[in-house]
């Protein structure tokens, strides 16, 4: 379930930033892009969308493949290395950028504890 939860919220919270990108920063980030240059607010609105995007892509992905990656170490490799990296940006920008909003501490947690389990799940589960 940990699994199925975390892919789920991959897919529609990337799926609704995109889309939604303004609407998201405000409740996510508590920015409000009309305050940003314009020619900042484009690109930040460009980047954002894709970011979304790619996490939509990795929801899709691992919703898609699940059975693969309990099944095969190389999808397991592949998942948990995109789902690693995520979070070691969060824990490097917890380190250089300060401490985030009590949301972003929980969505920290919850990815550490679910890559945790799931990478000894799928230690036990998936063929080399």
């Amino acid at each position: 379930m940990l699994f199925f939860g975390y892919a789920a919220t991959l897919a529609i919270a990337g799926a609704w930033g995109a889309v939604a990108a303004p609407l998201d920063m405000s409740l996510t980030l508590g920015l409000d892009v009309v305050t940003v240059p314009d020619d900042a607010e484009t690109n930040l609105l460009v980047q954002y969308r894709f970011l979304r995007a790619v996490e939509l892509g990795f929801g899709v992905f691992s919703l898609v493949y699940w059975r693969r990656i309990f099944e095969l170490w190389a999808f397991s490799r592949v998942f948990l290395s995109i789902m690693a990296a995520g979070v070691a940006a969060r824990l490097l920008s917890l380190a250089v950028d300060g401490t985030p909003s009590a949301a972003m501490i929980a969505f920290l947690a919850w990815e550490l504890v679910a890559l945790a389990v799931i990478l000894v799940y799928t230690r036990a589960t998936a063929v080399r």
